[in-house]
């Protein structure tokens, strides 16, 4: 299971990211039941990557709702002298 890249998922529009999280977490569910039912897994390392793609998918769809919600705030200035 290759990584899906930050700029892959933003490429995506959201209904196409909402349908790749499901997938994502069915193949999780299922390579977790593989696991607790003492199969040997083929892959190792895809349980983490799963994991670590959800985390990227749901890490840039909280991103891009609070940029909809609000602007970022203006930069503080570092030290004002009086």
């Amino acid at each position: 299971m290759p990584l899906l890249r930050t700029k892959e998922i933003r490429a995506m529009d959201a209904e196409a990211i909402a349908k790749k999280l499901s997938e994502l977490r069915d193949e999780l569910m299922h390579e977790r039941g593989v696991a607790a039912m003492g199969g040997a897994p083929p892959n190792p390392g895809k349980i983490r990557a799963l994991r670590k793609n959800i985390a990227r998918i749901l890490t840039i769809m909280s991103e891009e709702q609070r940029g909809a919600s609000a602007a970022a705030p203006p930069a503080k200035a570092a030290t004002e002298e009086t």
